[in-house]
This record gives C-alpha cells, sequence and structure tokens, in this order.
C-alpha cells in the first residue's frame, strides 16, 4: 500500500500562484511514477501532470503547459505541482496518484492507471 496525503491548496487570485505537495509513504517511493490530477464541480476528473520515477520524464496537460511545474524529491517522498498565472478555470479538488513503475508503457493521462490516490486539495482561484 502507498500512503498519500496532498497539501498547499488554498484561496488564491487569479494570476497568483500556489505550491502543492503530495507525501508519500509505505512504499519505495522512487518505484512509483506519480500524476495530478483534478476534478472541477460539474466535470469529470482529469489529468493536469505526471512525473515517472525518475523525473526524467514528465507529461502536461495542453491547459497548464507553461502554467504548471510537476517535480519530485525522492529522498523526501514527496511530490510537487507548481502552479503559476492560476485562472478561475483552475480551480477544483487536486489528487495526486501513484502508479508502480513496471517497465511498461501506459497511457499516464488516464486515472485508471494509477493504483493509489490522495485525499485531494482543494484550489480556489478568484477572479
Amino acid at each position: 500500500q502507498v500512503q498519500l496525503v496532498e497539501s498547499g491548496g488554498g484561496l488564491v487570485q487569479a494570476g497568483g500562484s500556489l505550491r502543492l505537495s503530495c507525501a508519500a509513504s509505505g512504499r519505495t517511493f522512487s518505484d512509483y511514477d506519480m500524476g495530478w490530477f483534478r476534478l472541477a464541480p460539474g466535470k469529470e476528473r482529469e489529468f493536469v501532470a505526471s512525473i515517472n520515477w525518475s523525473a526524467s520524464s514528465t507529461s502536461y496537460a495542453d491547459f497548464v503547459k507553461g502554467r504548471f511545474t510537476i517535480s519530485r524529491d525522492n529522498a523526501k517522498n514527496t511530490v510537487y505541482l507548481q502552479m503559476n498565472s492560476l485562472k478561475p478555470g483552475d480551480t477544483a479538488v487536486y489528487y495526486c496518484a501513484a502508479r508502480f513503475w513496471n517497465g511498461h508503457y501506459y497511457d499516464k493521462t488516464k486515472e485508471e492507471r494509477y493504483a493509489y490516490w490522495g485525499q485531494g486539495t482543494q484550489v480556489t482561484v478568484s477572479s
């Protein structure tokens, strides 16, 4: 089992920044690819960003490219999501997720590919 705990959410004005953190425990963190997803009211949960186990590869949804940056610190068992130039449309509950890296290709944007999830952290962007 992998336990994930997100933090860093809050209320911010449009154009502002937030840094989300996701602390992992229970297994060897560097064995897992990590992803961030978000769930906005009235919408389905959607992919935001992912980072592979070694931090050598990242992926982003088009709507956050150039604004958000995913990173990880395997020594601290933590993955981060730096969010800049926030927009009201970024308002959502943000979830981190983990997938054991087995060397096989998979679609990192699909939430069903991730076995472990945190409880989420609320991000609200006011206009």
